[in-house]
Order: structure tokens, then C-alpha cells, then sequence
């Protein structure tokens, strides 16, 4: 009997798969991990086909080194979903593949799915122990805790100072034990829904059996997240699995807790880059054996296999980190929406400041759209309140008016937030005599002043260097910081405010989880009375004490030259506003401004982003931008601009025939806005299409000449479809 042909699809730049031979093949081994020979090496892959008739002779075939049969296959819907986003990104298929799976599996190593957070349960003789026992330990207190809420994750019993040591007391002596049955559907702890939660729940729920995009429009503090988990709460008992993204790693621990509180008896899988290869590749298979109930996770967890997917949400669904930069540029949130139709389950997306693309889509009847227009336990929404710079003497970039307000809460022992979205001491070092500024040597951009730490850093590159004495050109030794960052930030208003406790929360303070917990820990401890925060403080995060939020800088980007930069300000503006007020008490947000009449601000203003939503969506027709247009970019990069922009010419001509015949149009190639990042300067060409089908059309056939070209040696280039900037 001759060997069977696998078709496989292996981790390398180029757009093709491979044939091999292998043995006693069956169909039950397509979408198994292989170790294959390639070159003088060896490689793993995925079996994607198992053809009749090879490519090549198959006598010239190589035959499979070994195959994964410790894990089950990959289902045959997640083969689709994977081919899909490699035809849509214009990506070879086998490198996605490789992104989309766990590193364990990648590797084609055994992995086992075996049960890691067994649900706990009282037994006859822990019972017997409350009734006999008198004298208290932290034991007996993990009884009563499951005697009160019933069985409960051995994770959750283990959180918590000193309950590790207790829970392991308890199972020695055999009071508690695992393997207990309980209904993986039931709630802990579930507060009463307002009346538009539950008007919005009867709508949701509808959706359930068939394909249906929701937009969920709620005011931050509104109770989405009650609504998400009420849905999935429905779901689990339906006999359904959940898949949960949120756009941040920082968000997912939060969730987490949340959502495994709320489920005692479910099993929760969490999902994102930083696990453990081992974690990760275990949940990966838990989720994939059917035995998680709920799947939470970054964007890269929109590839987990689910055989009982019955419902998605993306939370936070016009965030920018769904779409990934390097690599496989796809956007998790899309293909979270193609998977949904695939399988054909609802899809919520749900956010306070939704993307333009789902705001117009639900204008246009493809989503429906279901709005919380109240929040939830505040009475009220934040009183915003632009104010006007400039004719004001500003203190370190902070007004008057800003200060009295935080002075006016700490008279009150309330808490403020001072939002700058920009970290470190200044922006740049610079020499008032001869005009020398700290630039990157590396990059087209200048080397932020670190004053904590005594560095000069690029934000881009994360080269550094210390501080010089003096000026690197003349020797003036007044160089100066231009521009302030929170670190400055921070020692004014310690200055102003020497009584109060000023607490710095960015990348630079919390460089760990632990140390972001810890942070978290202390605001929600009440311990800091003035937060100075970057973007990290804009979302998820809910502190009852805050009623005060200020902005400082928010001008830089109404006239940026990324025409999607006034709606992610809004965007911004909008969640770290959300901030204030999210308890019983009033809260306010102040946005220094020297444009207090812009439309911008008076929709916020207002809290009205179906109004800023028209505004923009009117000049993006106006302007022929999505969603009104689709479009790609080629980049490429090389030591020297000029090599990348002789390659990218040559791209456009071989486009220029193609083009016509879609209706695509191609612009001329154009150096980046940074032009050099890390050694490397960059270039890129725009390409642009009425509708996406004619684009994905184009891309397809020119991006198969592309790879027939040969660029220079030094050159890298590949495609972005549906670029988040362009």
C-alpha cells in the first residue's frame, strides 16, 4: 500500500503549502500538528489537506517526521477561520497558523487538557467539623465560605492572603474534596438589573440560535458588562461555550475575577500572551475538548477553538489593540464577526464610544443597535466642562482652574484623576543656545527625559542613554527640559498640593502585573488623593472615591494627519471621563483647551456621540474614507528611504494594469510620517477601493506578483489590509 499525501501548511514567508508522505493517515488527522523536514532541517506544521494527488511526484516527496496524536485534531471550522483570515490579510497561510496556535502545540509537543482548577465541595466530615469545631482557624473559614455559597473552583478558594495553606489543610484532613457535580450555568452574587439592562437583555437574548451583530451603545457605567455576563449566563445554560475579548492583558486579570466569581461552578479559561506556555497551551486544549464554559482573552483569543461556541461578545470594540502591528496584521474584532456568521451565534459588541465602521453599520441596518443611555448606580452622568487656555497663566501646563477643583475635592476626601497622556519627565532635552534637542539616533523621533530614572529614552525603539552634563554640541551646560510628561507632572501638584498623596500611574510605574495590582490595590484602598495617569487609567477600572477628572493636552490630536485621530480622541476623552462619578457621588470632568468652541468638545459637553458620530461620518463620505472606502497599504523598509521607495514604485506599476481592471485606485509611494524607526526608514503606498470585494479582488492578484518579485536583499515589505492608521 503507498503512503498518503499531507498537504502541509508550515511557518515560513512564502504563500504556499507542502506535500509530504506519510503513513497509516486517516482523515481524522487533517488539522494535526506534524514535524516535517524542510531544507537541511526540520519544521512543524499543520496538516490543512490530505490531497489524492501531490504537487510533485511523489516519489520526490519527503515523508512526515512525526505527528501530534496526543492532543485532538483542529476542528475543521477553525481550519476555515484560519485559511479565511490568511486569504483576507494576505498573509501566508502557514505563518498564521503559527500565531494562531499555542506555543506547545506549534511545536507539535504533547499537551495535555487535564483538569487544572477542579471545583471543591464540602464533604460528611468537613460538615462534621463546622458542628464540632469551636476554635476558629482560616480552615474552618474556607468551610463556612463553601457551606454558604456552595462548591466553588479551588482557584478561587485559594485567592487571598493565607488561604493557600488553609485550602491545603483542609483537603489533607478530607474535609473538602474534588470532582463534585454542580451547574456550571448558576450565579454567585448577581445584583438586580436596572430597567433598561433588562429591556436590553430581552433584546440580546433574541438573537440566540442564529447569526445576529449587536451593537451594544451603553454610557461608561451603564452595566454592560451585567448584560455580557447575563447573556452568557443564558448561553452556558443552553449548552453553549462563551467567548469573551477585551482589547488590554491589564483588563483580562479584572474580568477574570469577576467572571469566576460570578461562576463558581463554570469552567473559565483566560487567554493572552502573557501566560505561560504551558497555561496557555493547556486552556487552548480545554477550550478545544469542549470542557471550558467560558473563554476570556486578548485578540489572540479570538482563535480559540470553541466545538460548543454559542455566543461572542468584544468588549471595548472600537479599541485600537484588536488590531495587531507586526506580523499577521489582522484585527481580531472583524474576524471575531466572521467567526460569529461562520458558526452562525450572536456577536455583542459593546462599547461607550463605538467605532465609526459598527456606528455607520448599525446606521445602515447591518448591526442592531441597542443603547444604555443611564448609568447603572450613579444617578448621573459626570458634568464635562471644557476649559479655555488661552489667555491663562498655566503652572506647568496645569490651569488654575484645575487646581482649585482638586484642592475643592481633597478639602472633600475625594479622589482626582490628572489624565496626560504622555509618560516620562519631559518630552525633550533641549540646549536654548544652539537649538540641540535629544533626538533617537535610531529613529525620527526625540528621546523622551526620564528623571526617575536618570535616562533619556525613545518610546518607539526603547533605545536609551544617560543624561548629559551638558550640551552635546556647544557645551552649555543650561540644557533644559522642553514640555512635560507625568513624571513632571507628578512633582507639580506634589509641589501644590505637599499634603496630599500623588500617585503616578503609567508603563513606567507599573512595568509588572504585581506591580499594576498593587496600584489598583492602593486607589481602591483610598490610599493616593491625586492619580496622575496615562491611557491606563481610561478603561475598566471603577473607583467610587473618584469624582474629579482633568485633561491636559487633549489639542495635539484635533489636526493630526491620521483622519481617525479626532475620533479616537473623543473616544478617550469620553472613557477616561467615565472615570468620575461612578459612585453616589457627583463627579466632573475639565478639559484644558485652547479650542473650547470646537464641535469635539461641545459633544462631549453634551454627552452626545451620535452627534460627533454624524459630524465625522460626514466628512469621511465627504472624503471617500472608511467606511466609506476600503483600503490596504504596502510598507516597506530598508536602511535607506530611497530603496523602499524604488521597490514600492516598482509595485506600483505592476499594479497600475490590475487597478484598472478592479476599479482599484493606487496612490504614488510616500516616505512614513517617522520616517526612520530602529535603524530601518520607511515608505508606504496607498491602495483604494469603493467596496471591499473589488479590493480583496486587486489584492489577491497583485499581491500574487509581489511575491514574484525579487527586492533587494535588504528590503522587507508586506500588506496591511484595513490599516488602523493610515
Amino acid at each position: 500500500m503507498s503512503p498518503s499525501i499531507v498537504r502541509v501548511a508550515l511557518p515560513v514567508p512564502l504563500p504556499q503549502v507542502f506535500d509530504y508522505t506519510a503513513e497509516n493517515i486517516s482523515i481524522g488527522d487533517l488539522g494535526r500538528c506534524v514535524r516535517v523536514p524542510f531544507g537541511r532541517g526540520e519544521k512543524t506544521g499543520l496538516i490543512v489537506a490530505l490531497p489524492e494527488v501531490a504537487d510533485l511526484p511523489v516519489e520526490r516527496l519527503k515523508p512526515v517526521i512525526a505527528i501530534q496524536r496526543d492532543a485532538p485534531a483542529l476542528p475543521v471550522d477553525w481550519l476555515g477561520m484560519v485559511e479565511f483570515a490568511a486569504r483576507y490579510y494576505q498573509h501566508p497561510l502557514g505563518e498564521v497558523v503559527a500565531m494562531a496556535l499555542p506555543p506547545r502545540l506549534r511545536k507539535a509537543d504533547a499537551v495535555a487538557g487535564a483538569e487544572a482548577d477542579p471545583l471543591l465541595d464540602l464533604t460528611d466530615s468537613g460538615r462534621e467539623a463546622l458542628l464540632a469545631s469551636k476554635r476558629e482557624s482560616r480552615a474552618l473559614a474556607l468551610l463556612r465560605e463553601l457551606a454558604a455559597r456552595g462548591p466553588r473552583r479551588r482557584s478561587l478558594l485559594k485567592a487571598g492572603e493565607g488561604a493557600a495553606p488553609a485550602m491545603a489543610d483542609a483537603l489533607k484532613r478530607g474535609w473538602i474534596a474534588p470532582g463534585v457535580a454542580a451547574d456550571p450555568a448558576a450565579m454567585a452574587g448577581a445584583p438586580t438589573l436596572t430597567g433598561e439592562q433588562e429591556a436590553a437583555l430581552e433584546i440580546l437574548s433574541g438573537g440566540f440560535g442564529s447569526f445576529q451583530p449587536f451593537l451594544l451603545a451603553g454610557v461608561t457605567g451603564s452595566g454592560k458588562t451585567e448584560v455580557y455576563l447575563r447573556l452568557v449566563q443564558q448561553t452556558i445554560a443552553r449548552g453553549g461555550q462563551a467567548l469573551i475579548l477585551v482589547p488590554e492583558i491589564a483588563l483580562t486579570p479584572q474580568l477574570e475575577g469577576r467572571v469566576a466569581g460570578r461562576f463558581p461552578a463554570a469552567r473559565v479559561v483566560s487567554l493572552h500572551s502573557a501566560l505561560a506556555e504551558g497555561a496557555r497551551s493547556q486552556g487552548f486544549v480545554q477550550a478545544m475538548e469542549g470542557r471550558a464554559d467560558i473563554v476570556l482573552g486578548t485578540r489572540l483569543s479570538v482563535f480559540t477553538p470553541l466545538p460548543r461556541l454559542g455566543l461572542i461578545v468584544v468588549d471595548e470594540e472600537h479599541d485600537a489593540s484588536y488590531k495587531q502591528h507586526e506580523g499577521v496584521r489582522y484585527n481580531a474584532r472583524d474576524l471575531a464577526i466572521w467567526r460569529a456568521r461562520q458558526r452562525g451565534v450572536p456577536i455583542v459588541l459593546g462599547s461607550a464610544t463605538p467605532s465609526l465602521e459598527s456606528w455607520h453599520a448599525a446606521d445602515t441596518g447591518r448591526y442592531r443597535r441597542v443603547e444604555l443611555a443611564s448609568r447603572a448606580v450613579a444617578a448621573t452622568l459626570p458634568k464635562v466642562r471644557p476649559v479655555d487656555i488661552r489667555r491663562e497663566k498655566l503652572q506647568n501646563g496645569v490651569s488654575e482652574h484645575l487646581l482649585r477643583a482638586i484642592a475643592a475635592r481633597l478639602e472633600r476626601g475625594e479622589q482626582s484623576l490628572v489624565f496626560l497622556n504622555r509618560r516620562g519627565y519631559a518630552p525633550v532635552l533641549s540646549c536654548p543656545s544652539c537649538g540641540w534637542v535629544s533626538r533617537c539616533p535610531h529613529c525620527t523621533a526625540n528621546m523622551v527625559l526620564h528623571l526617575a530614572d536618570k535616562r533619556l529614552r525613545c518610546h518607539h525603539c526603547s533605545h536609551e542613554a544617560g543624561i548629559p552634563l551638558a550640551c552635546p554640541d556647544c557645551g552649555d551646560q543650561d540644557i533644559q527640559p522642553f514640555g512635560r510628561g507625568t513624571q513632571r507632572l507628578e512633582e507639580t501638584l506634589g509641589q501644590r498640593f505637599p499634603d496630599a498623596r500623588v500617585l503616578r500611574v503609567d508603563r513606567d510605574a507599573a512595568r509588572t502585573r504585581s506591580q499594576w495590582d498593587a496600584l489598583l490595590d492602593q486607589i481602591g484602598r483610598g490610599d493616593a488623593d491625586i492619580l496622575v495617569g496615562t491611557q491606563m487609567m481610561a478603561k475598566g477600572h471603577d473607583f467610587p472615591r473618584l469624582t474629579f477628572v482633568g485633561v491636559l493636552n487633549a489639542d495635539s490630536s484635533l489636526f493630526a494627519a491620521d483622519f481617525r485621530a479626532p475620533e479616537r480622541l473623543f473616544q478617550q476623552l469620553m472613557q477616561v471621563g467615565g472615570r468620575a462619578g461612578r459612585g453616589e457621588l457627583p463627579g466632573e470632568v475639565m478639559i484644558q483647551t485652547q479650542y473650547p468652541d470646537h464641535p469635539l468638545y461641545k459633544c462631549l459637553e453634551a454627552h452626545d456621540f451620535a452627534r460627533y458620530a454624524a459630524l465625522q461620518l460626514a466628512e469621511r463620505k465627504q472624503a471617500r474614507f472608511p467606511p466609506y472606502a476600503a483600503n490596504a497599504l504596502l510598507f516597506a523598509t530598508a536602511p535607506e528611504v530611497a530603496i523602499a521607495i524604488d521597490w514600492l514604485k516598482e509595485a506600483r506599476a505592476i499594479a497600475a494594469p490590475l487597478a484598472q481592471a478592479f476599479g482599484v485606485q493606487v496612490f504614488d509611494p510616500v516616505p512614513m510620517r517617522m520616517v526612520r524607526l530602529a535603524r530601518r526608514e520607511r515608505a508606504q503606498l496607498l491602495v483604494e477601493a469603493a467596496a471591499r470585494p473589488a479590493l480583496q479582488a486587486f489584492l489577491t492578484e497583485w499581491s500574487r506578483h509581489l511575491w514574484g518579485l525579487r527586492p533587494p536583499r535588504e528590503l522587507r515589505w508586506h500588506l496591511d489590509v484595513d490599516p488602523a492608521e493610515v
